[in-house]
C-alpha cells in the first residue's frame, strides 16, 4: 500500500498549508507546490528546503526571499486542505481564482506528432514503479518532444505528482519549451492551471478532459491531448 501523510508547507515560520501526500520527492514538491501557487516567480526565490518528519507528518519548511513574502497575503490564500489528496483548489476564500485568465504559454497552439504522443503513453508505465508495485498512485512526466520520458514522479494525488515534476524540472536545466507533461489521470482544470504556470506548451492525459480544462487550455494557448484507447485524440483545438 502506498503511504500517505499529512506534509505541511511553512514559509519563513508561517504555515501555509497542509497536504495529504506519498512522502517521497519531497523537495521537489515543494518547489513545484511554491511555484503553482505563485509563492515564488522562480527557484532562485528558495534559499532553503528543510524536511522534518514526525510521527504525525512531514514539516516542509521553506525559507524564501523577503521580496517573495511581499507578492501575496497569505490570511488572504489561507489553505487548509487536511483529508485531500492533492486537491490543489479547496480551501481558497474566493472562487474568482479559477475565472482569472490564463495569459498565452505561446502565441500560437504547437502541434505534437502521433508518433511521439503513443511513444509516450507507452513509455508511462515504465517509470511509474510505485504503481507498478501498489497499482494505486498517479504518475506526472515529462517527455521530449520526440516522446521519450526524461523525468516522472508519482503520488497519492494526481496533482501532488504534477507539483513533484514542476520541482523537478526546476531544479533540472531541462528546457519546458523542448517538451509536454504526460499525465496518468483525466484532465481537470488544475493541470492545466499549473501547466500555464509553469511555460509548459502541450499536455497528455491518459483520460478525457473535463470542459473547464478544454477552455482554460484555448486561453492559455496549450495543446490538449487525450487517449482514448489506442488513440490518440486533439481535445478543443481553435
Amino acid at each position: 500500500m502506498p503511504e500517505e501523510t499529512p506534509v505541511a508547507f511553512i514559509y519563513n515560520g508561517r504555515n501555509y498549508a497542509v497536504m495529504l501526500a506519498t512522502p517521497a520527492d519531497l523537495a521537489d514538491f515543494a518547489v513545484g507546490f511554491s511555484l503553482a501557487e505563485r509563492i515564488i516567480s522562480d527557484i532562485g526565490e528558495i534559499d532553503l528546503v528543510e524536511i522534518h518528519h514526525g510521527e504525525g507528518g512531514v514539516d516542509v519548511r521553506l525559507s524564501i526571499a523577503e521580496k517573495a513574502l511581499e507578492k501575496f497575503d497569505i490570511r488572504q490564500q489561507r489553505r487548509n486542505l487536511v483529508g485531500s489528496a492533492g486537491c490543489g483548489v479547496c480551501g481558497l476564500e474566493n472562487a474568482d481564482v479559477f475565472f482569472e485568465r490564463l495569459a498565452p504559454v505561446v502565441d500560437q497552439m504547437v502541434t505534437l506528432s502521433n508518433e511521439a504522443l503513443k511513444r509516450a503513453a507507452q513509455e508511462l508505465s515504465s517509470f511509474q514503479p510505485l504503481n507498478a508495485s501498489t497499482r494505486s498512485v498517479h504518475a506526472a512526466a515529462w517527455a521530449s518532444n520526440d516522446g521519450g520520458i526524461l523525468l516522472a514522479r508519482e503520488d497519492v494525488g494526481r496533482h501532488n505528482a504534477l507539483d513533484k515534476l514542476i520541482g523537478a524540472l526546476a531544479w533540472s536545466d531541462i528546457d519546458v519549451s523542448s517538451g509536454f507533461i504526460v499525465m496518468s489521470s483525466r484532465c481537470s482544470y488544475e493541470i492545466i492551471d499549473k501547466a500555464a504556470r509553469a511555460g509548459v506548451r502541450a499536455v497528455l492525459t491518459i483520460s478525457a478532459p473535463t470542459a473547464f480544462a478544454i477552455r482554460k487550455a484555448k486561453e492559455a494557448n496549450i495543446a490538449l491531448y487525450a487517449l482514448g484507447g489506442d488513440e490518440i485524440a486533439a481535445v478543443g483545438e481553435r
